[in-house]
């Protein structure tokens, strides 16, 4: 279960260097801010589409390395072809006929989409079976469960940790000198040194997990006899119909509370390193300030997994001490909300200070730095929330329905990615309306949030005490 879990150390190592760095990265290729954002629809849609449908199949596996094995491989290997296609990009499109003395390369702007987009499918190929493996491996065991949950929190935790740490790092180009090009500035040498970093210990763990964990042949029961005759996209998707068709009310109105949840939640995901390096820092895309704000911003997302993974240690207490996980949920989401709105604060404040002092551009004063740093630190803490809470009121919300747990996590899924393919479609174009920036999406994002509170206060029923504490044992959910 150890060995498992720390796939996710991996998995997260790469979702981490994509959070805090590519959407600076995809500007330094000549993509404009205001359609950033589209380049992330793959996120949401390889979520939407990919892992539940490869957690189906991988149930249903008969292959003679075992159900989640091949997976796994396929996975793994996914990965380190789309890293290579992302790090190369600039590379790949000068040596295809990318002209760089102009601002936007097509060609390397259409290696690095090919290539964003296979790794979000990759790891959505690794994520599922991988919590899937750790279910097979605790056979039903409620406190093997507990534990295997615990270990993959802690394994995801440390790979932010570490994915953010390397993201804040300006100089680990030097290790690998052939990293930067003609084509392939400092900061692009950076991004491919911390993926190259990332595949290497991705590709370590898998093989000492395929080599070494046990995954046997799975035989299918005489009761899937019947569905011989079907896909098993067929089959998943009957199963898909079926737990909508079942879901009550009080399931029906979590989807609504995550959905509107996650309109603030995406914004900050997709532009928080950015705004660093504009807003905080002065900067703009290929500039030595805005560099400099976007790995003070990992610098950020680093103290944010720490302590998200305090946090989601006192998630039980906590929520035994405001009267239920509803209500700690409610709370959790007004602090979002006023993090969100501190943005302005911290953007018209530094403003202000760069216009009396052009100097700090760059180099913003310390008030600045340690008010910038406290909102990603404060945020860990709803963050903690939105990746448990949610998740456990969905397996208890759903109990009664005949699509089973996995399933209909799945389907709250779908309140997860809808909203992040709405976001991603609007927030450029949104931005550019209001004179561009981040700060038109992190309004938004700051609104969001006081809505889902009131209404996950006023219109989710309260789980009884046995109830949330048999969901506890359910593992905690992410990002992607």
């Amino acid at each position: 279960m150890i060995a498992v879990s720390s796939i996710a150390a991996g998995i997260q190592f790469g979702w981490a260097l994509q959070l805090s760095l590519l959407t600076p990265y995809v500007q330094t290729l000549g993509v404009p801010h205001a359609w950033s954002s589209f380049i992330w629809l793959c996120g949401p849609i390889s979520g939407l589409l990919v892992q539940p449908l490869v957690g189906y199949s991988s149930d249903h596996c008969t292959s003679r390395f075992g159900r989640r094995r091949p997976f796994i491989m396929a996975g793994a290997v996914a990965v380190a072809v789309a890293v290579v296609l992302i790090g190369f990009a600039a590379d790949i499109g000068q040596a295809t006929g990318d002209d760089m003395t102009k601002k936007t390369r097509p060609r390397a702007v259409a290696c690095f989409v090919v290539g964003f987009w296979i790794l979000d499918v990759a790891n959505n190929m690794l994520q599922g079976p991988c919590r899937a493996f750790l279910g097979d491996l605790a056979a039903g065991d409620q406190k093997k469960i507990r534990t295997a949950n615990s270990f993959f929190s802690f394994f995801m935790a440390v790979g932010n940790i570490l994915g953010y740490a390397a993201g804040s790092y300006d100089g680990l180009h030097h290790l690998f000198p052939f990293t930067q090009t003609e084509a392939c500035n400092v900061f692009c040498a950076n991004l491919k040194s911390c993926f190259f970093f990332s595949i290497f210990l991705l590709l370590v763990i898998c093989i000492i997990v395929l080599l070494t964990v046990d995954d046997p042949q799975y035989t299918p029961a005489e009761t899937d006899a019947k569905d011989e005759g079907n896909t098993h996209y067929t089959c998943f998707m009957g199963e898909l119909c079926v737990a909508f068709k079942e879901l009550k009310r009080p399931m029906w109105i979590l989807m609504f509370v995550t959905a509107i949840n996650w309109v603030a939640w995406f914004p900050y995901m997709l532009y928080d390193t950015d705004w660093m390096g504009r807003e905080v820092y002065g900067g703009d895309v290929g500039q030595k300030a805005y560099d400099a704000g976007v790995h003070e911003g990992s610098l950020g997302l680093m103290l944010n997994s720490v302590v998200l993974a305090l946090m989601s240690l006192a998630i039980e207490p906590l929520g035994r001490l405001v009267g239920g996980v509803k209500w700690l949920w409610g709370i959790v989401n007004v602090i979002l909300a006023v993090c969100m709105a501190m943005t302005v604060v911290i953007t018209k404040i530094a403003e202000k200070e760069r216009h009396l002092n052009p100097a700090l551009i760059g180099d913003p004063s310390f008030g600045v730095k340690v008010g910038s740093l406290a909102f990603f630190g404060v945020l860990g803490i709803p963050l903690a929330i939105t990746f448990s809470v949610p998740f456990a009121l969905a397996s208890i919300y759903s109990s009664s329905s005949g699509a089973g747990q996995g399933l209909s996590l799945g389907v709250l899924n779908i309140a997860i990615v809808i909203p992040q393919m709405i976001v991603s479609t609007i927030s450029g174009p949104w931005d550019a309306w209001f004179g561009g920036g981040n700060l038109p999406a992190f309004v938004l994002g700051a609104v969001a949030p006081a809505v889902s509170a009131i209404l996950a206060i006023m219109l989710l029923p309260t789980p009884k005490p046995a109830e949330e504490a048999k969901a506890s044992t359910l593992s905690m959910g992410s990002f992607h």
